[in-house]
């Protein structure tokens, strides 16, 4: 068997917390961490009503205290929450009324391997958001969700492939010149060192 996943359990609402904390202490598969040991636990669940303002702020004091695998269990769930929840690093998202012992369980579980867990009707939502989102705001600035321009990634993957400069200008047919303002650009905006260091940084993002 497994080891039990270390999990901690915050609510705004301390009853709330003292629930969901009920739902899941008598569970093998998850082990709940106190409070003074938070920032040891593999996976923290945030129970609150709404995803407003303040629910945003303790999910990223979540992560900055290095818990960034962040399930959500939330009463309201509207498209601005979806789009703050995903913004603020949250990996799972349940609302409230289907937040079962065993519900709860099996999204800690995939959070916990790095996967993410969203109701199929939320993740429908979510996907037209970042739709709308990329062709309302993102395209018309020439941009895509990498933060990338379609130019940068293509010169980004022949550096990566070995390309010098005239080899990448002569594939693309751009100037020479133009390939290092692409690259200039680029590590100016990403404060990246040089070349390796943006292809490393690419690669580690998996942007290319």
């Amino acid at each position: 068997m497994s080891q039990p996943i270390a999990t901690y359990v915050y609510g705004i609402d301390p009853i709330s917390q003292a629930g969901v904390i009920s739902q899941l202490k008598s569970r093998p598969e998850v082990r709940i961490v106190p409070e003074a040991d938070r920032t040891t636990a593999t996976v923290a669940v945030l129970v609150a009503d709404a995803v407003d303002a303040g629910t945003v702020r303790l999910l990223h004091g979540l992560r900055r205290d290095g818990l960034v695998r962040l399930v959500l269990v939330a009463t309201t769930v509207d498209d601005a929450a979806l789009v703050a929840a995903a913004e603020a690093g949250v990996g799972g998202l349940l609302r409230r009324t289907d937040a079962t012992a065993d519900s709860l369980v099996r999204t800690i579980e995939r959070v916990a391997c790095g996967q993410g867990d969203v109701p199929a009707d939320l993740l429908g939502r979510l996907l037209e958001q970042v739709g709308r989102l990329q062709r309302q705001v993102l395209a018309p600035r020439g941009l895509t969700f990498s933060g990338l321009t379609p130019r940068e990634t293509e010169v980004l993957r022949l550096v990566a492939d070995g390309h010098d400069t005239s080899e990448i200008a002569a594939k693309l047919s751009y100037s020479e010149r133009t390939v290092k303002n692409v690259l200039h650009d680029l590590n100016t905006r990403l404060q990246l060192k040089n070349r390796s260091h943006a292809v490393a940084y690419a690669v580690r993002e998996g942007l290319i």
